[in-house]
């Protein structure tokens, strides 16, 4: 049974972890942006005009043979106007806002502070302001930048997530860390380009996945009720 003093104590481990004006329901508003994100990129690949890399001259947005990243341009590879630029800005603006809330409480998921957590929650989200430029040009730069710091924070948040015993989570942490660096290794070296819109839709769906999974664990760890004493 659990007393008093041993109630007091976890209220304030839990008020150390969460700040008395921040409600539990407020940490899903990263879901809210991940899935609006998701309606506003389909609308956004349903208004571009066409071209890809591959075929300059396809009509439509193609899931095998254009990136992501095609929605954002001025102009689509067809040299038409991008009709869907606005709903893709749109988009990756709702979306890095809601990750940069999930990332800034990220740190109350682990009962212990340290170190290690600061480097993730600021890398995290100096990650996540640059890739919200991608949206002003300068690709190759803002990948490369975004990249650096978004590995350490992925690296960072996985060795805290094996440390709490969040097995799931970790190992699919991992998962997104070695898909991310194919990823950015045939971006770099050109070997099987061809094959790199598709992976990298896959390996957005999988991080997607991980940022779900963490914000349903944090959400579950704050609104978890202390016990009063029978």
């Amino acid at each position: 049974m659990n007393t008093p003093e041993v109630i007091k104590k976890m209220e304030k481990i839990k008020a150390a972890f969460i700040p008395k004006n921040t409600k539990p329901n407020m940490l899903l508003l990263p879901l809210g942006g991940m899935g609006l994100f998701v309606i506003l990129y389909i609308m956004a690949a349903v208004n571009y005009p066409g071209g890809s890399w591959i075929l300059p001259d396809q009509d439509g947005f193609s899931f095998w043979h254009n990136y992501l990243c095609d929605l954002l341009d001025v102009y689509a590879i067809n040299d038409e106007v991008n009709s869907g630029r606005f709903y893709a800005i749109a988009a990756l603006g709702l979306l890095c806002t809601g990750l940069f809330w999930l990332w800034s409480y990220l740190p109350r998921l682990f009962e212990t502070k340290n170190l290690n957590q600061k480097v993730m929650k600021i890398s995290g989200l100096l990650s996540l302001l640059t890739i919200f430029l991608l949206a002003f040009g300068n690709h190759d730069e803002v990948v490369r930048i975004a990249g650096i710091f978004g590995v350490i924070a992925f690296i960072t948040c996985s060795v805290e997530l094996f440390k709490a015993y969040h097995k799931n989570l970790f190992l699919l942490g991992v998962l997104c860390i070695l898909v991310f660096l194919i990823n950015y290794y045939i971006y770099e070296t050109g070997l099987f380009i061809k094959s790199l819109p598709v992976i990298q839709k896959i390996t957005f769906i999988l991080f997607i996945s991980w940022f779900i999974g963490l914000d349903v664990a944090l959400y579950r760890k704050v609104r978890l009720p202390v016990k009063k004493p029978a």
